[in-house]
């Protein structure tokens, strides 16, 4: 914003030159009268001209610092300037009995032009200086969030845990830098199931659990409630609404089924089916080699986040599997009668590295949750 106010203002500038531009040719041919009416009788009004002239010297003022009433308030100098000069030429016009030189006019005018563009310039270098403050508190907040909550880490001892699994990642800020990353890629994939455990409040939308990002399809699996939109499933860029109601602030076992053959799709809420669809993205395999981040959405591989998409919550046990998992098998796994780790991305402490301050630590039991 700031960088297109700084374009606007520099454009004002020269707008207002051709402005005056376009006046020399009618000041030229005023020069000429004004030579042959020399020594016409009657007053001149040089004074009221020079007077008019420096009432303006402080039209500019002190800006305003909002970069809309900037533009604003340049305007109405701007214009102010032109309506003068189309009032002197149209004295000159009327009365040529003058005495002031046609020159002194216009190196006035163009002093005052000179005036008012210094004073824009300084105004942009104001701007750009404010967007470097801004810039520098928000890495130092940055900077600040991240090493509290390293420390608290460390404090805490959160670096070991009871068993591998036995963990969740907290992601309490919806900010554009906190994050879970889960080291192992996926394989080519012609169907799969997803499932975790997550607990959210956030409103409006819990944010993007998940996204999975190849080259060429930012959005090749992405699990997402944006704004007061539902809760949807997007495979290669298509989408399904899945009937799914979790941001009330408790611990909800979510699972998600998925087969390139006619893009079938199912979506299971605390071990019980809550709906099921087609023509998702059919016969589209899952790519390859791709990155998979918790928490945040990609709008390129592994970047480009947006904070309005992030997910604020906890989440655990999150796994995948080259398969279509058995709708018993999700039950058994929802209400804590098995427990089966995902064949293709098992949820193990190793396999997820966590930045920008998001965090992991010891995990409710599964009956707790």
């Amino acid at each position: 914003e700031l960088k297109a106010t700084v374009l606007q203002l520099r454009e004002t500038v020269l707008q207002q030159k051709e402005t005056i531009g376009s006046q020399r040719e009618a000041i030229r041919e005023l020069t000429g009268k004004l030579s042959r009416c020399e020594s016409a009788d009657g007053k001149s009004d040089t004074g009221t001209w020079k007077k008019e002239l420096g009432r303006g010297k402080d039209t500019m003022g002190d800006l305003p610092r909002d970069p809309a009433q900037v533009i604003d308030q340049l305007s109405r100098t701007m214009q102010t300037l032109k309506d003068r000069l189309e009032s002197l030429e149209h004295q000159l016009r009327a009365n040529v009995s003058y005495a002031a030189l046609p020159n002194d006019l216009r190196e006035m005018l163009q002093r005052r032009l000179g005036d008012l563009e210094r004073q824009l310039l300084s105004k942009v270098a104001e701007l750009e200086d404010e967007k470097s403050l801004l810039h520098n508190e928000t890495s130092a907040h940055r900077h600040r969030t991240e090493t509290a909550f390293f420390f608290l880490n460390v404090i805490l001892g959160n670096s070991a845990f009871k068993s591998p699994d036995e963990f969740k990642v907290s992601l309490p800020l919806r900010t554009n830098y906190l994050y879970g990353k889960v080291k192992k890629t996926l394989p080519e994939l012609y169907a799969f199931t997803v499932c975790l455990w997550l607990r959210s409040s956030a409103s409006p939308g819990i944010g993007t659990p998940f996204s999975y990002a190849v080259p060429g399809q930012a959005n090749e699996i992405v699990l997402i409630e944006w704004g007061n939109n539902p809760i949807e499933l997007l495979i290669n860029d298509k989408v399904a609404q899945l009937p799914l109601f979790i941001s009330d602030g408790k611990w909800h076992h979510v699972c998600i089924t998925w087969t390139t053959r006619d893009g079938m799709w199912e979506a299971f809420q605390d071990g019980e089916k809550l709906g099921t669809g087609e023509n998702l993205a059919p016969w589209h395999p899952i790519k390859p080699g791709g990155v998979l981040i918790l928490g945040q959405e990609q709008d390129t591989v592994g970047g480009r986040f947006d904070a309005t998409q992030a997910f604020v919550g906890e989440m655990s046990q999150f796994n995948i599997w080259d398969r279509v998992l058995k709708a018993e098998d999700i039950m058994n796994i929802a209400n804590c009668s098995t427990n089966m780790p995902g064949n293709i991305i098992p949820w193990v402490d190793n396999n997820v590295d966590v930045f920008g301050g998001a965090t992991k630590w010891p995990v409710e039991t599964c009956e707790e949750r």
